[in-house]
């Protein structure tokens, strides 16, 4: 099974570390400002860890970290880690809340630093909010070692004191979730094909909760439903194609209308006979993201017992070029009868993608959202800081919009 990126069990003694924070003044200058949980160990130590912050070098900018070691008998490591400033807020040019950032990005260091350390285990001090704490520090921990002989050595998460304990187990959920999904995507399209995808998703599911369906539908089902603009795509490759079919009953009412979320699932793309440059097409790996999002928040969401009816489709399949594939100028028929002709086989995202929001209308959902690695012009546009957003509901907007900040998943809309 894929990590999450820490483990689980229980060290004492010498062989644990911690971690805790420290805010940077107004004026970045004089000595820092700690937070509960490290005052309340620097009063346990004599004041001997606010003593070696100060003489052991400038004030501890934000994300930066500074280690300490035989401080406390119960402690090999301390980690001090830069918070920035306190009570930060969200900036308003950037729409994300620097306080949950600056604290994920500052525990993510000071895990790491535990790590290559090799100490098994650590204390993480909650900076005031358990829940960014918790996602820093298992995100800051992930790696894609599965095919390594020599990993990383694991590192067992654990909160520091009692404060914020629901929030943190909530932010270990959040982490897992993203996590997943980093591990779907990075990993070897060889590996990750569309079968092996669809039976990951299925384990995962069905070992949270017992509230899910998952149908893993086969090319005949695809066939049969007559969505030939997706298998217009598939037909290129040997690797059978899938229509991962996942239903999540969270809500008390079982006919209250579904989320339905659909993600583009193309486990590698080489554009078809329309064929990519070969640098950096490994990445192409990674055309599942919308699909490995989807069914990351819809395992999330299981996981942490959401009362909403959830549905995800996902169709996968390979983009590849052969005597079967698609060729520019072909007309391919959708699941609603409509007619495409193909210009460019790089631009298959919108292929599988239109059956699949065909068939989402049959569940009469509340609302449809689609994720997808769908075009580079978008990170040409945006970059990498933004996910570009359109939509016809400004509803739906406002709640991405507002969400965003808080995740600093940020979006930009039309």
């Amino acid at each position: 099974m894929p990590p999450t990126g820490a483990q689980h069990s229980a060290a004492t003694g010498p062989d644990k570390g911690l971690i805790l924070g420290v805010f940077t003044n107004e004026n970045e200058e004089g000595p820092s400002q700690f937070t509960n949980a490290a005052d309340t160990f620097d009063k346990h130590v004599s004041g001997k860890l606010r003593e070696l912050l100060a003489i052991s070098g400038p004030s501890l900018k934000k994300g930066k970290t500074r280690i300490f070691h035989g401080l406390h008998q119960d402690f090999s490591s301390i980690v001090v880690v830069g918070l920035g400033k306190k009570a930060a807020g969200v900036n308003p040019y950037e729409n994300w809340d620097e306080d949950k950032e600056n604290i994920r990005a500052a525990i993510a260091a000071g895990c790491r630093q535990i790590q290559d350390l090799e100490v098994p285990s650590v204390e993480v001090d909650p900076c005031g909010d358990a829940q960014a704490a918790a996602e820093g520090a298992l995100l800051g921990l992930f790696e894609y070692d599965e095919l390594k002989q020599k990993k990383k050595p694991p590192v067992d998460v654990q909160l520091h004191g009692s404060d914020g304990t629901e929030a943190w187990k909530k932010g270990l959920i959040y982490a897992k979730g993203q996590n997943l999904a980093r591990y779907l995507m990075e990993a070897p399209a060889n590996h990750m094909t569309p079968t092996r995808f669809a039976t990951i998703v299925e384990e995962k599911l069905k070992s949270c909760s017992n509230k899910v369906t998952v149908h893993i539908r086969n090319k005949s089902w695809i066939e049969a439903q007559e969505m030939g603009s997706f298998l217009s795509v598939a037909k290129g490759s040997d690797e059978p194609p899938v229509l991962l079919e996942v239903h999540y009953k969270g809500s008390s009412d079982a006919n209250e209308p579904p989320l339905v979320f659909v993600g583009k699932g193309i486990t590698f793309d080489s554009g078809g006979i329309s064929i990519k440059p070969s640098s950096n097409m490994d990445a192409m790996r990674a055309d599942m993201g919308g699909a490995a999002t989807i069914c990351s928040a819809i395992i999330t969401a299981a996981e942490l017992k959401l009362p909403l009816n959830m549905i995800g489709l996902t169709p996968l399949c390979e983009n590849m070029p052969s005597g079967k594939a698609n060729k520019p100028g072909d007309v391919v028929k959708a699941k609603n009868g409509k007619t495409i002709q193909v210009d460019n086989t790089d631009a298959e995202g919108r292929l599988v993608l239109a059956d699949a929001l065909c068939y989402a209308h049959s569940f009469k959902p509340r609302a449809i959202v689609d994720a997808a690695t769908l075009t580079g012009a978008m990170d040409v546009a945006l970059g990498s800081g933004a996910t570009g957003v359109f939509t016809n509901s400004h509803q739906l907007w406002n709640h991405l919009y507002e969400v965003s900040s808080c995740t600093n998943n940020r979006h930009e809309g039309d």
